[in-house]
């Protein structure tokens, strides 16, 4: 079994922790509004959804917070991946080509979709025959593709 982890075993953040904790909180605190929310007159795929968003927008908050306005260290982002405050899946994805707006990963996923093909909200919405409101049935998302 794998030992327990305690506070004599866990390491302290790293510097610059203090400085986006707030923000962290914040989402924590959204995320378990998220969690107990009521699930009355949801379709079942529909109740994950504001989790699927919150860890999108917790984990874009520390990607642009390293790589786009450059605000905290490599050592605390490896520390932030590493205790599970971002998707380091999600985040490998934004930094290539065509995925800098992905909203999960299992929207690129060709395995769980009837047609073997990624999801309908990373069809460009330029590219979209009807003016029709797309919903993504795995996270909700109006379109994530790069049409830029």
């Amino acid at each position: 079994m794998p030992p327990i982890r305690t506070a004599r075993n866990r390491k302290p953040p790293p510097d610059g922790f203090e400085d986006i904790e707030d923000t962290l909180l914040e989402f924590q605190n959204k995320m378990k509004d998220a969690e107990n929310a009521t699930h009355e007159g949801k379709k079942r795929y529909e109740t994950v959804w504001p989790i699927f968003q919150i860890t999108h927008q917790r984990s874009r908050y520390i990607y642009d917070m390293y790589y786009e306005k450059e605000a905290i260290s490599k050592k605390l982002y490896d520390w932030l991946l590493k205790n599970g405050y971002a998707d380091a899946n999600l985040i490998a994805k934004w930094k290539k080509q065509g995925y800098e707006k992905l909203c999960c990963l299992r929207c690129i996923q060709t395995k769980e979709t009837n047609f073997n093909s990624t999801c309908i909200c990373r069809v460009p919405r330029d590219q979209m025959k009807d003016e029709q409101t797309i919903e993504c049935v795995s996270c909700g998302c109006r379109g994530c593709s790069s049409s830029d």
